[in-house]
């Protein structure tokens, strides 16, 4: 997926505990439903399609997301949600008491509200691009030239490929697919009439066309197209499906960049197509359907493959009921009743807008675009980093067993040092094992040709595949063949319980005995993704995580849900009973006057046990602060429940997507990560995984992570008591010269990856010239005569120091870096290097500068300056790194 689906949030169904038989009493004041705080969520996404500071084509691809967002939302959330209005027994939200049907009622309400925010917003958007070249020209904005290109253009690259239909009584109304763009025509049904009449002039004039045999054929030839075009009696309605073998997006002649969408092409054929008939209207429709599936529903495990079963259900989905009917323009009074009916809606199901009902083109425009219009248009590139603590010319096996544990940061640093490892290990021949969970995978995707790889060379390979991860299911049924083709142990999620975990095992059989590798993720195994969304992963050789891998992936083939873990905590039966009992502890530490403190970054809050616990702390005085993307059912500040928990957001270039949990004041915070956000649906229907954070430095560093987040004043975004959240830029601060200063968090890590990376590579440059030296210096050493044993004493206490510094400067460049000297010139990035601070994987700027003077944290640099040549080779590389 791209990053269209980047802001895109993961819909539960809610037919989980988040529905419940009602309670009684009014829901608590700190508590909102969930539906209608991820639509404000989705808002958010929207204003960054009107935030100034965003380039163009990223302003109208954000507007792209709030159209995908709402897509999905409706197919699964609203879908659920009328299916459980149809349910007999009386069930509400546990967070607001109220029912499906309520629910229902404020969604489209909210929905209609946001709308015109929708359409002004695309339309600001698409005028601005207009004036800067890209021109998104509608039917009525044609010249006489374009008309004319786009008459020749439909005849030979659309007309061939439409299907019209007509609807009357032999003729049934059709089924309309999910998604999918249809023309709709409107027929004048009083030219039936008419159509009669010219019928039966039809009939006359053939029968004395057979008396008259000697009719010219030009007649003749004319008189039978007269009677091919002759509608049928009946017919007020056509409909023409868009074709999906044709460009969606459609250039037009002139200056810089034009186009138009392919749906107001046909609209113009319309005509020529039903030429049979008189039209008298075009409308653009799209019917978005319920597509929330039970994917346990009538399984035998016994009778019928798992596999075979998601294929099946999937064909289900397509077929199920329509919740929303979208128009380009208003329907007029006989089309409307019509169409409703034929699809079982209510007129406030319907929405009307002048946005293309399909945006996904959106993310090809910059394709027609020259490099140089584009890099105006767009986000400046931006490529993951590779990491400055691990050395890319040594292997990554090698680093990982001989140092500490290792901790990246998506998408600021690469996945490729993972891929990398994975590689290693399928030709490693002390590798025995590799066994991993996969949610969702790329479609294209390194890592599991790494894994193909590992079984085609005999190793033993477990892949865990999740076919039930919502819109992956297709993709991870095709990789799951081709993992068993290879000769993949292949199993699949539990029956009850999703496996959302992400976990990978590498285990080897050394000299010193049975060695684990083990990764821990807090996002997917997916190439793509891992550009675009902010994750962290662990790779550690931890013998008790190792030894907790081996029994997670043990329960797992047996389908065993357990708490037999001495250091992860594996939901559903670890993970939310122990955030409870950390947040107890807290309350504790507060009651005795001992400092204590609660942190949670993760995408949505809606766990009503976790949200009342963190009520509770509050009004024990336990300082709260929440990074939450998405959906926060909690309501913070409000006086006596929550008036010490601040809940902020932060929705930018990257989607946020790491989850941290911190218990304890920030001088000894304990930190973990996870898999799990904080909802009903991870912590009790999903096998997810927590894990602590136990190497100090890596602690350090992810609390600097969080100090700079918490610093942004360019997009984070505040939820305050009223459930509003603060406009974009509220926290931005004013210099004394007047100008207004944002800070973004993301934009700084980018800068901070870039400069370690930079600076990694050029210690590594340095490093080498520095090996080639005493290379150099040896051998003329060599070739020089021995030098007389009548030497002065001063020559040969002056020989003595530098023979002694050779050894030791070539050790420097040969020993692994997690050997080498604190102290040594030649230390790598992560070496805990006095003279350069600055290459510091860890070495993030305090967030206390960043919050009181609002300027973007720059990172120290070293106080020795390169040498030339350093310099020169360090820009060649880069270059040539460029160039790839």
């Amino acid at each position: 997926m791209h990053i269209k689906e980047a802001l895109c949030m993961a819909n539960d169904n809610p037919t989980s505990s988040d529905q419940v038989i009602p309670a009684a009493g009014n829901p608590a004041p700190y508590l909102q439903n969930r539906e209608l705080s991820w639509l404000d969520f989705n808002e958010r996404v929207l204003e960054q399609g009107a935030d100034e500071s965003v380039p163009l084509l990223q302003r109208l691809n954000f507007i792209s997301i709030f159209w995908s967002n709402l897509q999905e939302f409706f197919m699964v959330r609203v879908g659920s949600l009328t299916d459980l209005s149809l349910v007999k027994k009386h069930i509400v939200d546990s967070k607001s008491n109220m029912t499906p049907s309520e629910q229902l009622r404020a969604i489209y309400l909210r929905c209609h509200e946001l709308y015109p925010a929708y359409e002004r917003t695309f339309e600001q958007v698409r005028l601005l691009l207009n004036k800067v070249g890209v021109t998104h020209v509608r039917p009525n904005e044609l010249t006489d030239e374009q008309r004319s290109y786009l008459a020749e253009y439909a005849e030979a690259n659309v007309t061939p490929f439409l299907s019209p239909q007509i609807i009357n009584a032999r003729h049934p109304f059709p089924h309309l697919e999910n998604g999918a763009l249809y023309i709709v025509v409107r027929l004048d049904e009083e030219a039936d009439n008419a159509q009669d009449q010219a019928k039966s002039e039809h009939k006359k004039k053939g029968k004395k066309g057979k008396k008259s045999k000697g009719k010219p054929a030009k007649e003749s030839t004319k008189n039978a197209s007269l009677s091919q075009n002759v509608g049928a009696e009946g017919t007020m309605l056509g409909l023409i499906p868009l074709p999906r073998q044709c460009a969606r997006v459609v250039k037009l002649p002139g200056d810089g960049f034009s186009f138009i969408l392919l749906e107001h092409v046909v609209e113009m054929v319309a005509e020529q197509v039903f030429s049979m008939y008189t039209v008298k209207h075009t409308n653009v429709i799209c019917v978005t359907r319920n597509a929330d599936i039970d994917a346990t529903e009538s399984t035998d495990e016994n009778d019928e493959d798992y596999r075979e079963h998601m294929k099946r259900i999937l064909k289900k989905r397509a077929r199920l009921a329509p919740v929303r009917l979208e128009s380009e323009r208003e329907l007029s009074d006989t089309l409307e009743p019509l169409l409703l009916d034929r699809l079982n809606l209510k007129k406030h199901q319907m929405f009307t807008t002048s946005v293309p009902l399909d945006l996904s083109f959106t993310w090809g425009l910059a394709s027609h675009l020259s490099e140089k219009q584009c890099a105006a248009l767009v986000y400046p590139p931006f490529t993951p980093q590779w990491p400055a603590c691990l050395d890319r010319k040594r292997p990554i096996m090698d680093q990982v067993t001989a140092g500490g544990d290792v901790l990246l940061s998506y998408p600021y640093e690469s996945m490729d040092p993972f891929v990398q490892l994975l590689r290693e290990a399928s030709r490693d021949p002390h590798v025995i094992s590799i066994k991993i969970t996969l949610y969702r995978l790329a479609s294209q995707s390194h890592l599991a040709e790494a894994l193909i790889d590992a079984a085609e060379n005999g190793k033993e390979v477990t892949a865990l595949f999740e076919l039930r991860a919502r819109f992956d299911e297709s993709n991870n049924i095709e990789w799951s063949q081709r993992f068993e083709q290879a000769g993949c142990n292949v199993i699949y999620g539990f029956r009850d319980y999703k496996v959302h975990s992400k976990i990978c095992c590498i285990t080897r059989q050394t000299d010193d005995g049975i060695q684990h590798i083990t990764q821990l993720g807090t996002g997917n195994y997916n190439e793509k993704t891992a550009k675009l969304y902010t994750d962290l992963s662990l790779i550690t050789t931890s013998p008790t995580i190792g030894r907790d891998a081996t029994e997670f992936f043990r329960n797992m083939a047996l389908e065993n849900v357990s708490d037999n873990y001495d250091v992860l905590w594996v939901a559903p039966l670890q993970v939310k009973p122990l955030i409870l009992k950390n947040i107890d502890h807290q309350i504790e530490l507060a009651r005795r006057g001992e400092p204590c403190g609660l942190f949670f970054k993760t995408n949505s809050v809606t766990d009503k046990e976790i949200i009342d616990k963190i009520a509770e702390a509050s009004q024990a005085g336990v300082k709260t602060v929440m990074l939450v993307r998405g959906i926060s059912c909690l309501v913070p500040g409000v006086e006596g429940y929550t008036e010490n928990v601040r809940v902020v957001s932060i929705v930018g270039r990257m989607l946020e997507h790491s989850r941290i949990y911190g218990f304890g004041p920030r001088t000894n915070m304990k930190i973990y990560l996870a898999s799990a956000d904080l909802m009903t649906r991870n912590m009790d229907k999903r096998v997810e995984i927590a894990w602590p954070v136990l190497d100090e430095k890596l602690r350090d560093r992810i609390l600097s992570y969080i100090d700079v987040s918490l610093s942004d004043t360019a997009k984070l975004r505040e939820l305050l008591p009223n459930r509003r959240y603060t406009p974009l830029g509220f926290f931005a601060q004013v210099s004394p010269e007047g100008e207004t200063i944002r800070f973004d968090s993301q934009a700084h890590f980018m800068d901070e990856a870039r400069l370690k990376a930079r600076m990694s590579t050029e210690v590594e440059v340095e490093r080498e010239v520095e090996k080639r030296e005493v290379e150099k210096r040896e051998a003329v050493a060599a070739a020089e005569p021995a030098t007389p044993v009548t030497a002065t004493a001063p020559a040969a206490a002056a020989a003595a120091p530098a023979g002694a510094a050779t050894p030791a400067t070539s050790e420097a460049a040969t020993v692994p870096p997690e050997a080498t000297s604190t102290t040594s010139s030649a230390a790598p990035a992560d070496a805990a290097s006095t003279s350069e601070p600055a290459l510091e994987p860890d070495a993030i700027e305090p967030a206390e500068k960043a919050t009181t003077t609002a300027i973007l944290p720059h990172i120290e640099q070293p106080p020795h300056k390169p040498s030339l040549l350093v310099r020169a080779l360090a820009a060649a590389i880069r270059f040539s790194n460029r160039r790839k």
